[in-house]
């Protein structure tokens, strides 16, 4: 068997294929680091081997995490330790971790598939920030591309599930989607690669497993190329997904008002571009997304209506506003002291002179912006005390605008504003006992307002407060 493939018509190596691949994708720059994914299977070893053999040519530094589901018993610790040794052998250094995947998966109601991905996922991502941010590189080749595009199909997926495994994904890459397995493993035999088998990959019993041993060799024999023409359609559809996204992104922008979107402005949309709106408007929120709960949403849109959509959110049209919001809200479950917060989330700026700025940590604005910034959500540390926190809005709060000097209770003023009734238990706001010093959205109030005139110490009221 040949390790030899084709690239833009002629016949070339797996080595070549593979340089051409993370060049013409730009997989790589010169100084990454990379985390290869190794399990010890024949993909990740010629991953191994390959970027190994390019790492010099490509100036990366390679590192290897293995992560030990603890399903197979004795046959997963020699995996582990395989992994380990291999690593050893090429000098890279080497990171694992094990979990009891099964009862975790049990503890979760989840499948043991999906459970062990997450976590699998979850540690790699954790190992790549402890390496000061690299680049995890996976061994998905373009037959396990095949077998997701299937899978996918099966459960009526839209474009982004028929695009198949995305070659580029945040920090993750994905050097061999240009590889068959045939070439893979013929790769491996060429260059004499020891690797280990995972004997559940020679089971029918889970999903991928079904359409790689009983699915694939059926449209092999009414296509060899079958692989390969699933591929050529993913990519295609890819960029469908990807042009589709774009244009609804703009059409959000185009429809932002305060507190949410214009159901009115989105309805306009084609229908395509509207529930690739709702679409980006879940996942941007991380709601779960699914056709029904689009449907419902579009729906609600037309009629002023409300749609539950799990995870503890639920999306509300009502106004002709569409927004996502909390099921459950209250005004005791945030209360932080203003100092603790400001050491996890806020920004000091200390005006010199009348106009330097001294701030941590640093911001890359413009003075301008900063000045606009110190007026808008600016509170001078000299007003704030050990009774200042950060909340929700609760019964008898007040609040003076700096600009008209008219106090109003919150109540009062968010109904002025227009603030949808669910928001308003949701809106952070600084405090010193009844007396509000800023309101997310608002700004400060009249006790609270910066003179950039004098010198002087603020607390910028910044990220965060989602995240409570």
């Amino acid at each position: 068997m040949s390790n030899k493939a084709r690239f833009d018509g002629a016949p070339v190596g797996v080595l070549t294929e593979v340089r051409r691949f993370i060049e013409d994708r730009q997989l790589l720059q010169n100084g990454d680091r990379v985390l290869i994914a190794l399990s010890g299977g024949a993909d990740s070893v010629v991953l191994l081997h390959l970027l190994n053999s390019l790492k010099e040519e490509l100036g990366i530094t390679l590192y290897a995490a293995h992560y030990n589901h603890g399903i197979r018993g004795e046959e997963a610790d020699r995996d582990e330790h395989f992994c380990k040794v291999l690593s050893e052998q090429y000098g890279i250094p080497f990171f694992c971790e094990k979990a009891d995947v099964p009862s975790i998966a049990k503890q979760y109601g989840e499948s043991v598939e999906l459970c062990g991905r997450k976590l699998r996922y979850r540690f790699l991502d954790r190992v790549a920030r402890d390496l000061g941010g690299a680049k995890i590189a996976t061994a998905h080749h373009s037959d396990d591309n095949a077998e997701t595009v299937l899978w996918n199909l099966t459960r009526g997926a839209g474009l982004a599930g028929l695009a198949g495994i995305p070659v580029r994904r945040d920090n993750i890459i994905r050097p061999l989607l240009c590889c068959t397995r045939a070439g893979i493993e013929a790769y491996c035999a060429e260059n004499d690669l020891a690797y280990v088998t995972d004997s559940t990959n020679l089971s029918d019993d889970y999903t991928r497993n079904k359409l790689r041993h009983r699915v694939m060799p059926v449209l092999r024999e009414l296509n060899p190329g079958a692989g390969e023409s699933i591929g050529r359609t993913s990519s295609i559809l890819r960029e469908a997904d990807e042009y589709l996204t774009h244009i609804s992104e703009k059409e959000l922008k185009s429809a932002r008002i305060p507190y949410g979107w214009s159901c009115e402005r989105l309805l306009q949309c084609e229908p395509i571009i509207l529930k690739y709106a709702v679409k980006n408007i879940l996942e941007k929120a991380d709601v779960p997304v699914d056709f029904q709960h689009t449907a419902l949403i579009i729906e609600a849109m037309r009629s002023n209506g409300a749609v539950d959509v799990g995870g503890g959110y639920a999306v509300s049209c009502a106004q002709g506003i569409l927004r996502i919001v909390p099921q459950e809200t209250g005004t005791d479950d945030f209360c932080v002291p203003i100092f603790d917060y400001m050491k996890k989330y806020g920004t000091r700026i200390k005006i010199l002179d009348g106009q330097r700025f001294e701030i941590a940590p640093p911001l890359e604005l413009s003075s301008e912006k900063i000045n606009n910034l110190l007026l808008h959500d600016g509170i001078p540390c000299a007003i704030m005390t050990s009774d200042t926190v950060i909340r929700r809005r609760r019964a008898g709060d007040t609040f003076t605008d700096h600009r008209r000097g008219v106090t109003k209770t919150l109540k009062k003023l968010f109904i002025e504003l227009k603030i949808p009734r669910e928001l308003r238990d949701t809106i952070p706001i600084v405090a010193e006992g009844s007396t509000v010093l800023w309101i997310e959205g608002i700004g400060t109030s009249a006790q609270a307002k910066a003179d950039l005139t004098r010198d002087g110490e603020y607390y910028l009221v910044n990220g965060g407060l989602n995240n409570e």
